[in-house]
């Protein structure tokens, strides 16, 4: 039995966020149904290409985007901004422990779908709204975009090149990071809600922001300024807090050292034949090493165009101080610890035999993830998910209205 077997999960999100949370779930057992806007869908069904190839090596409809957060739900094509949708929601929520939805801020209020109403319905009901800046406060009507997120939540100023050296200046992280982490934020939330609960019999209602989830994961660097009052800079792939501890250039390829304290950064002396540098004042501690940022990464710098980076690494391995080259996401899925730790899973797909998606994370020794269905097709489990409540002839009728597909 999965961990969240018989937890019911409505999501009405779209993009990534909410479905990132709503994946989460639904690996962890609790039966997802994706509400989609009829013909169109999640807005990443479209997000191509690339798209998902059928067996015989055609493209699909079907974005590799949407493929990456939605699999094990049902999909459920529902137009919410019908009076004949919205009761099907107000129906379906009667058996519902989790709502999911990222509309703007009071925009379900309308449609009645909004927490205070689904509420008198169905008491035990967990809500989660995910918007960009929360659901009060100066910005709250304004949409939220990851990118724009990682900008005025300051990830994007701690992130990229020094301004001074060649490509210097903000850079946004290669995922959308704020969505991805509200998502796992918002699972935390709504598993600690299901969890009072049980305990209570009520359910609550629970205001996510992708700008609070920013201004959170600042951790450390928000800290640093919060603690000297000093504006944190960028420092490219170099750790503000930590030396040596980034990329250095080999004679062939670039790799990277993560000296966590002064005890390894010994062993890293001794490793790369520089046993003399922890007997420097200006190197012994780390904060002597921060200080004298500079001169450490001259000397390192220098040492290590002498020999390839799988050389260093080889080294430096054996001293156990933590090492590693940089792989593309090819040679990132072909390390062999992927194929250990179960990380690229095939699924059967409708459009194809095998589909392979990245595996989840989580790892329970006695309700595991399970990996049930593939992303579904838009609307492929509509007639099954409404047959619970609403007649054959009744969905023919809503089917020709237009407000399922």
């Amino acid at each position: 039995m999965s961990a969240l077997n018989g937890i019911r999960v409505l999501d009405l999100s779209r993009v990534l966020a909410g479905p990132w949370c709503g994946q989460v779930l639904a690996d962890l057992g609790a039966e997802v149904i994706k509400i989609e806007r009829p013909k169109a869908g999640d807005d990443t069904r479209f997000w191509g290409p690339p798209w998902m190839k059928d067996d015989h090596g055609n493209n699909t409809q079907e974005a590799a985007y949407y493929q990456s957060t939605n699999r094990n739900k049902l999909s459920v094509a529902i137009d919410l901004a019908s009076p004949d949708g919205q009761d099907l929601i107000k129906a379906l929520i009667q058996n519902t422990d989790v709502l999911i939805e990222n509309y703007k801020a009071g925009s379900l209020k309308k449609y009645g779908l909004d927490y205070a109403s689904l509420s008198e319905i169905n008491p035990g009901l967990v809500y989660c709204s995910i918007t960009g800046f929360g659901q009060n406060g100066p910005r709250a009507k304004e949409p939220g975009y990851d990118f724009i997120i990682q900008g005025m939540g300051g990830l994007m100023s701690v992130t990229g090149e020094r301004d001074d050296l060649p490509g210097g200046g903000p850079q946004k992280v290669g995922v959308a990071f704020s969505d991805l982490a509200t998502g796992l934020y918002s699972t935390i939330a709504i598993q600690a809600a299901l969890l009072n609960r049980h305990t209570t019999g009520l359910g609550q209602y629970i205001d996510m922001a992708l700008f609070d989830v920013q201004i959170a994961t600042m951790a450390n660097q928000g800290m640093n300024y919060l603690s000297s009052g000093i504006i944190p800079r960028r420092y490219g792939n170099a750790h503000a807090n930590i030396v040596p501890y980034q990329v250095f250039k080999a004679s062939d390829r670039d790799f990277i050292i993560a000296c966590g304290n002064d005890a390894q950064f010994v062993q890293l002396c001794q490793s790369i034949k520089l046993p003399d540098l922890p007997h420097d004042s200006r190197f012994a501690r780390n904060a002597d090493r921060v200080k004298h940022r500079n001169e450490i990464v001259e000397i390192l710098s220098n040492h290590f165009l002498t020999k390839t980076a799988d050389e260093w690494v080889e080294a430096i391995h054996a001293a156990k101080v933590p090492v590693g080259v940089i792989n593309d996401l090819e040679q990132a899925f072909k390390e062999p610890q992927v194929s250990a730790r179960e990380m690229l899973i095939e699924m059967q797909h409708p459009q194809r035999k095998k589909l392979t998606v990245i595996g989840s994370p989580i790892k329970l020794s006695r309700t595991p993830v399970e990996y049930k269905t593939a992303p579904p097709l838009l609307g492929e489990h509509t007639a099954m998910i409404l047959g619970r409540i609403v007649s054959p002839e009744k969905l023919e009728e809503l089917k020709e209205k237009g407000v399922i597909a």
